[in-house]
């Protein structure tokens, strides 16, 4: 558990970051309102599943970030899960994801 917490840690931190600079996992996508950005990281020799959805307000940006357990071989299957994640996510609490 603790490796897991600090691979969160390191990557919502990027303190991974080796270049200095975090290039994003693909493109954001667009949904009912609200963005996707599939965001997997390396964990253990596979990617984890992770993302931030968005939604621009009268208050500005509002942003959840979300994390599962499932791990893919490749980031491309991490990228195309972490949205159909969102797109779950998204369904199912709609704006109640950011209270």
């Amino acid at each position: 558990m603790a490796s897991f917490l600090k691979d969160l840690w390191t990557r919502f931190s990027g303190a991974g970051s080796r270049d200095g600079a975090s290039a994003p996992a693909a493109e954001a996508v667009e949904y009912k309102g609200f963005r996707i950005r599939p965001e997997p990281y390396p964990s253990k020799g596979q990617y984890q599943t992770a993302g931030t959805i968005e939604k621009e307000t009268e208050e500005g940006v509002k942003q959840h970030r979300f994390v599962r357990a499932e791990t893919h071989p490749s980031k491309d299957d991490a990228v195309a899960f972490a949205i159909v994640k969102g797109k779950q996510i998204i369904d199912e609490q709609g704006e109640r994801i950011f209270t």
